[in-house]
Formats: C-alpha cells, sequence, structure tokens
C-alpha cells in the first residue's frame, strides 16, 4: 500500500486531497480484485472510503488523464538524455446495446471484421532504450462525426480536367476528420511534454501512408515513419540530361525489384531458408511533393522462390535504413498496452454509456497501464514484465489482511516480515522457490 501512495504522490499537484484518497481507493481496488473490471467489481474489493457511490462521484468528474499519466511518467521514468518517439495507434472495444456514447461499426484487426463497439486513438511515449510504450494520449473517435463531414459522393461527368481548373499544392491539403482529430492528439501530447524531452519521430501503421499524413505530422514539427501499400509506385530520381526545353525532368524509371542494385543494398541475411534484403533508396512518388525516404524489406524463400516485400518510408531523407526500421518495429509496442488495457485494467469490461463516464473509465484503464509499468520494478521479488504476477501479489495482501483483521489480531505487529504473505500468493506465474 505505501509504494501505491509513493507511486500517486506525482499527481498532487493536479489533484485535490479528495480526489487524491479516492483514486488511490480505487487503483489499491483494481490491483486486486479478480472478475470484470466495472465500477461494481471495483466497488466490491475497496476498504473504507470506496463505495458505489462514491466511485460513481468520482467517475461523473471530469479528470485530465493525459497530464496525470505525464506526471507518472515524469517522475518515475528518468527521461533525462534519452530517446523518445511518439506513437499512435486506434483500439476498439467490442461493446453491445444502442445507448452506449459513441457507439458505431468499427474495423477489428483481431476480429479481421466489422463489429459494433467504441474505438479510441491512443498515443504512447516510447522509450528507445528500454524499448516499451508508455500510455499518454487516449480520444473516443464518433464514427457519426465523421460522416457529417465526410466528402459528399462526385457524380461522374466527362473524362479529363474539368475547365478552368487550377494546379493545386501538394503541400497544402484539407485533412479529413480524422487527420484533423489525430494532429490534435500530437499537438496536446507535445504540449504536455514541453521541454521536458525532444521528440523528433511520429511513427503510426499504414493508415498514415499517404501524402495528406505527412503533411499533418509536419506541421507538429515532427517527422512521420509509416509502411507504404506493397504495390506503391515510385520512382527513381531523374539523372540525365536536361533537354534544354521546358520544365526539367523530376521522375527517372519506376521502381522494381529488378532496378534494386548492390548500390542500394545495405544488408542482406539469411535464416530458415529466408533470405531478407534491405534496401534503401530517395525515391519519389507523384502523390507527394517531396523526396521520400524509402526502405524496402524484400524477403525471399530460397527453397519456393516466393517473394514477399514492405515498404517503409519517412520524410527525414537523412534517417538511416536500420534505425527507420527499428523506429517502425517499436510501433508495435503500443500493441502491448492495449493488451495490457484490456485484459487486466477494464477497457474491454467497462458498462458505462455516458460520455463523461466512458471517458473516463477508457482513459483509467490506459491510466493503469502507465501505473503498473511504474510500480512493478518498485516490487521485489516479482517478474518485472508479470501483469498476472502484479494482481497476485496484491490480492494476497489484501486477503491476508483482511484475514488477520478478521481474527482481531494487529496486523502492524505481525506483518514485520514479508513472507506471511507467501501462503496467499499461490497464483503467481513466477512464484519464488520455497
Amino acid at each position: 500500500m505505501n509504494e501505491i501512495i509513493t507511486t500517486l504522490e506525482a499527481l498532487s499537484p493536479a489533484l485535490c486531497s479528495r480526489t487524491m484518497n479516492q483514486l488511490i481507493v480505487i487503483v489499491e481496488a483494481t490491483l486486486a480484485m479478480t472478475g470484470r473490471v466495472t465500477m461494481l467489481g471495483i466497488s466490491r474489493w475497496t476498504e473504507k472510503g470506496g463505495s458505489y457511490r462514491t466511485l460513481q462521484r468520482f467517475f461523473k468528474e471530469e479528470h485530465d488523464w493525459a497530464q496525470l499519466r505525464w506526471l507518472l511518467i515524469k517522475q518515475h521514468l528518468g527521461i533525462q538524455a534519452k530517446v523518445f518517439l511518439i506513437a499512435g495507434d486506434e483500439v476498439v472495444d467490442t461493446k453491445s446495446g444502442k445507448e452506449t456514447y459513441g457507439l458505431g461499426t468499427f474495423f477489428s484487426s483481431i476480429q479481421n471484421k466489422a463489429i459494433p463497439g467504441l474505438c479510441f486513438i491512443a498515443l504512447s511515449l516510447i522509450d528507445v532504450e528500454t524499448r516499451k510504450a508508455h500510455p499518454l494520449i487516449m480520444e473516443q473517435l464518433i464514427r457519426e462525426d465523421v460522416k457529417k463531414t465526410a466528402p459528399k459522393a462526385v457524380k461522374k461527368g466527362k473524362a479529363g480536367r474539368p475547365k478552368d481548373s487550377k494546379n493545386k499544392s501538394r503541400s497544402d491539403v484539407k485533412l479529413s476528420p480524422f487527420l484533423s482529430q489525430l494532429q490534435g492528439c500530437i499537438r496536446q501530447a507535445l504540449l504536455l511534454i514541453g521541454c521536458d524531452i525532444q521528440v523528433v519521430y511520429f511513427v503510426y501503421d499504414g493508415a498514415l501512408g499517404n501524402n495528406a499524413a505527412v503533411q499533418m505530422v509536419k506541421q507538429t514539427g515532427l517527422h512521420l515513419i509509416s509502411k507504404m501499400r506493397h504495390d506503391s509506385v515510385l520512382y527513381f530520381q531523374y539523372t540525365g540530361e536536361y533537354s534544354g526545353r521546358g520544365r526539367p525532368k523530376k521522375y527517372g524509371d519506376k521502381i522494381t525489384l529488378d532496378k534494386l542494385t548492390e548500390a542500394y543494398l545495405c544488408s542482406t541475411t539469411i535464416e530458415k531458408n529466408i533470405q531478407t534484403c534491405v534496401y534503401q533508396i530517395q525515391a519519389w512518388h507523384k502523390n507527394f511533393p517531396d523526396l521520400l525516404n524509402v526502405v524496402y524489406i524484400v524477403k525471399t524463400n530460397l527453397k519456393t522462390g516466393r517473394i514477399a516485400k514492405v515498404i517503409l518510408f519517412s520524410d527525414d531523407v537523412s534517417l538511416a535504413a536500420a534505425t527507420l526500421i527499428d523506429y517502425y518495429s517499436l510501433r508495435f509496442q503500443i500493441e502491448f498496452n492495449f493488451r495490457d488495457a484490456k485484459q487486466y485494467w477494464g477497457l474491454e469490461d467497462f458498462m458505462n454509456i455516458k460520455k463523461t463516464q466512458v471517458n473516463n473509465m477508457a482513459n483509467f484503464s490506459l491510466f493503469m497501464v502507465t501505473f503498473s509499468q511504474l510500480l512493478l520494478p518498485k516490487i521485489e521479488g516479482i517478474n518485472p514484465e508479470s501483469m498476472s504476477d502484479l494482481k497476485t501479489f496484491y490480492r494476497a495482501r489484501k486477503i491476508t489482511l483482511r484475514i488477520i483483521n478478521s481474527l482481531g489480531i494487529k496486523a502492524d505487529e505481525i506483518l514485520i516480515d514479508d513472507k506471511i504473505f507467501q501462503a496467499a500468493e499461490l497464483g503467481r506465474t513466477h512464484a519464488e522457490t520455497a
């Protein structure tokens, strides 16, 4: 219990004493509880001061969860002289009924189909040294708002360019509602971080593999690292002589695997009959106004001859291929945040339907991800990667204290040694040997 209070002390500048006490009770109960993480479920595991009405009042109020998560990270992570990335993704929760705020139909990559539920945009701060993602920003994506502001379908007219139309700058793009909301999340993250750390790159999956996304990220002062479709058409830079008439040629030959010579080869590895070749080239795409730093990852099955390729890119042309691949692979760490939030901290469980409560419960689940990441290293004898062991640890202590108190014995007099708790820690995955 003491380590919970000391860890949460970093939030004292942002919370009043009443809210802080409520949060301590809720966090302590959530760490120890079993079953679905709902308000009713949490209230059954709280100590004095944690009634169901108290939880209703807490989750009915608006809280700045982004600031709370940042205060924890800033206080306990050690952010000096480290390299950080900001990674983003969407997470979809399955929900039934008709009354939940923001309920819509969203594509779930886990189920590989569109499902009824809620969708949230989440940003995490990734520590390149420890290779861990720490949740920072979370906002709900409302499908109806996107539909209302989506461009109407245009009826087909005559082929060709419309009369009197003018050239448009590809650097000046109109952002979709989704990109506008995502840009707002990035700006909010940068505002929170301020001058404490210097973030250079924003990492996202292939959903941002287009020019509008690149321009959106550039407007925030960051460079984008993302992935293109495998069939994207890219061009070499033109290296021929100027003909003397008109605008100089910009595009060279179309890039194909046959034309990726050893001049562009960065590395080659062979593992289990799979040959992986990495090529890097500064290339043009006709939808982008500037040169792109493109990395081709080509995998060849030496037995069957089948070839697969992945195209990663960034608007930072000075970024080395190995670093670009490494930074993009770190994006997947945000998926572990979503896994923990759903499996342990209630992102998939909550049953609230009103806007504020939905926002609070979803953000609380990611708050617990950040909090548990920082709490685990402070507890001796526990695997620092196991959320299951963390919950078993606190559940054992709660049950032991309840039993001792029910016997009329003062727990403080006998709980000098932590060995008294070991009898109740039978559910730990990485239990210590006796």
